[in-house]
């Protein structure tokens, strides 16, 4: 015949520790949490823009690299790999052109459009004064 055990709170018998509770979070994890999702969601507003300004620059306006490697650059060294892009990798005035803008009174193209306007400013006036003599002598007969 077994002896009956004693219970849980019997004085023969251990007891288990009191369960722990688990930490709460505290409020410096949760703002450093907000913070690296902050800088996380920056890098790759950041990542996105160099790669879509690297696809519609002009070939002739990049230097160093290839199109191509500078892609895989941007791509595995996000932050760093966009600053490289800016600084090192597009050029900033076209190459070739010498002068970028020309103002419009040194421009031919706009010069020439002036003379083309002014032309046919009065080859309209001209047909206005024809059709307005067509219409006086229609009214006389």
């Amino acid at each position: 015949m077994r002896c009956p055990s004693p219970g849980p709170g019997a004085p023969g018998r251990p007891t288990a520790p009191p369960p722990q509770r688990t930490p709460s979070v505290s409020a410096y994890t949760q703002w450093m949490a907000r913070l690296l999702f902050a800088l996380a969601v920056v890098v790759v507003a950041f990542t996105v823009y160099a790669l879509i300004d690297l696809i519609l620059t002009d070939r002739a306006r990049v230097r160093a690299l290839n199109k191509v490697i500078w892609v895989f650059i941007i791509v595995l060294l996000p932050a760093i790999g966009g600053a490289l892009w800016l600084v090192f990798g597009k050029s900033r005035r076209q190459r070739g052109g010498g002068a970028g803008l020309i103002a419009p009174d040194d421009d031919p193209a706009f010069l020439g459009g002036l003379e083309r306007d002014l032309a046919a400013e009065e080859r309209i006036r001209q047909l206005e004064r024809e059709l307005a003599e067509l219409d006086d002598d229609s009214s006389k007969d």
